[in-house]
């Protein structure tokens, strides 16, 4: 209450001696004797409140700073109750408010798509049901470009529907159809795919070549296809890049090494075993956890 701050600073005491009596402060300033008592008494336990906010807005920015500025509010909690800390939603959404501690907010990309002359178009198997029961039993694929002083550079991704994780990827100087083949045959490494796994991606030539579809047949999947030009056909995969391009915070790297170390250390250890979700059966966990726990319920019981 400021009127009692006031009272306090001017009242006669030793530090204060041409200071007023307490009793003329709060009459002049309309404030009961209690009132202002009771906020003398009180004051310890605001002063633990306050130094406990200050321990936790320091939580908070760790965990902030650990996402790369990415996390907000939701994945803030998540991430707090993960460490043992319980505290209420709403008390962090004020203190990142008034310390101005906010999370990414991703834009809209522009695709790589460029639909072949002669091009051999799959079914859409996914529908836009962007879900999964299982892992190994559908994967979405797009591709985007990144920005270096040295040039462009080219990154192809595999993305598991039930787990959101990262299981394929590989980067290169050019978007051929070698690229998307390497991160395909990298998920195919990795183990786990079912035999008829789904592969949905857009329509660009890379995917309809005759060197991706041989790879699709040679693997035993699913080839399936979105609309050329519509971004929601597979909108899992290109949201992906929009997550990637807003959280590692660069836009051009000096070299192309940089970017590559830089986006290894993104999918490998950020994101695949740290980045929290929020899943619907779950809560917030990591796509690895993800894939554990989807793979403990569906092992049989005893």
């Amino acid at each position: 209450m400021a009127r009692c701050r006031f009272i306090d600073a001017e009242k006669a005491s030793e530090g204060n001696p041409a200071g007023h009596s307490v009793a003329f402060l709060c009459r002049v300033l309309g404030v009961p004797r209690s009132t202002y008592y009771a906020h003398r008494a009180s004051r310890p336990a605001r002063t633990a409140r306050e130094r406990a906010e200050e321990v936790l807005v320091g939580e908070i920015r760790v965990l902030h700073a650990g996402s790369r500025g990415a996390y907000g509010v939701p994945r803030i909690h998540a991430a707090l109750r993960r460490a043992g800390r319980v505290v209420n939603s709403k008390k962090i959404e004020r203190l990142m408010r008034k310390h101005r501690i906010v999370g990414i907010t991703r834009r809209r990309r522009r695709g790589l798509t460029r639909q072949a002359k002669r091009a051999v178009f799959a079914l859409d198997l996914i529908g836009r049901d962007f879900t999964a029961p299982r892992p190994g039993m559908r994967l979405v694929g797009d591709m985007t470009e990144l920005s270096t002083l040295e040039g462009k550079l080219y990154l192809a991704t595999c993305i598991d529907l039930a787990t959101r994780e990262v299981v394929g990827w590989a980067m290169a100087e050019h978007h051929r159809a070698e690229l998307p083949v390497a991160a395909l045959r990298m998920a195919a490494g990795r183990g786990g795919l079912e035999q008829g796994c789904v592969m949905h991606t857009d329509r660009g030539s890379e995917y309809t070549s005759d060197e991706f579809r041989s790879e699709i047949r040679k693997l035993h999947m699913r080839q399936s296809m979105g609309r050329v030009g519509s971004c929601y056909d597979n909108a899992a995969a290109e949201s992906w890049f929009a997550i990637l391009k807003a959280e590692i915070g660069t836009t051009v790297w000096e070299t192309r090494e940089a970017a590559r170390a830089d986006v290894f250390r993104y999918v490998e250890v950020e994101y695949n075993r740290s980045r929290l979700r929020r899943h619907p059966d779950y809560g917030y966990v990591t796509p690895l956890e993800t894939r554990s726990l989807l793979r403990q319920n569906l092992v049989p019981a005893a």
